[in-house]
């Protein structure tokens, strides 16, 4: 069964193009221009992804993302003609996997929709539930759960991955550059820098104080590393 695609996108031509794009790749897609029909489309189809434009006429784009977060955990990939990179750190705060900026490349775009889809389906590598930080964090990569301090955590598929790539090898040092492409699955060009947004987020839902974390520990001119593992 092929993965479902909404795009929201109020640039009919827009709309029509990328939906042609994503078809030929064997995606199921609906599309829309409104943001308060593409919020009610979310809930009733649960797609696998949304490409939401922010530049919507009826609701902002930054409202619709957070309505569809508020109900489900679907992947969504930013698609606007804000290009500065305060926009971009915005987006990525909002809960965003992806963002790309208008114009655009085609096949760019499919590959990063390609790459969210794949982080959203990827299967478990570590065997069985797996402790962190004395246990205050629990990873199952076979059940897709994550739990902090004995409560169930709903992530992102890019908070996802970047948690479960800091597990691989626990307490070792986890460059921007290697997290980037780990969770992307390919190299993009003066995009490392937005790993802090996605880390600042998945803070939020698993440290005790974000402002002070103790899982995910920043290693100052390297990068991030996963507080050693207790005892399983």
């Amino acid at each position: 069964m092929s993965s479902l695609v909404l795009i929201v996108e109020d640039e009919q031509k827009i709309r029509e193009f990328v939906r042609r794009y994503l078809e030929r790749e064997g995606l199921t897609v609906l599309t829309t221009g409104s943001g308060a029909e593409a919020i009610t489309m979310a809930r009733e189809t649960r797609p696998d992804l949304v490409v939401l434009d922010l530049g919507l006429p009826d609701v902002p784009g930054e409202e619709v993302a957070r309505e569809i977060r508020a109900s489900a955990q679907i992947p969504i990939l930013i698609l606007t003609a804000r290009a500065e990179e305060r926009d971009r750190i915005a987006g990525l705060e909002l809960g965003a996997d992806d963002y790309v900026t208008k114009p655009f490349s085609p096949r760019e775009l499919v590959l990063r929709v390609k790459a969210v889809l794949r982080r959203g389906a990827a299967g478990s590598v570590i065997d069985g539930p797996t402790r962190f930080g004395d246990g205050a964090l629990t990873i199952d990569e076979a059940r897709h759960e994550v739990t902090v301090r004995g409560e169930a955590v709903e992530l992102t598929p890019t908070e996802w991955g970047l948690l479960t790539t800091l597990a691989r090898t626990p307490g070792r040092v986890y460059s921007r550059f290697e997290l980037i492409n780990s969770v992307r699955g390919y190299e993009f060009e003066g995009y490392e820098r937005t790993v802090d947004s996605h880390v600042k987020n998945l803070r939020r839902k698993i440290e005790r104080d974000p402002r002070a974390p103790e899982l995910v520990q920043t290693v100052l001119g390297a990068g991030y590393r996963l507080t050693l593992r207790s005892d399983a």
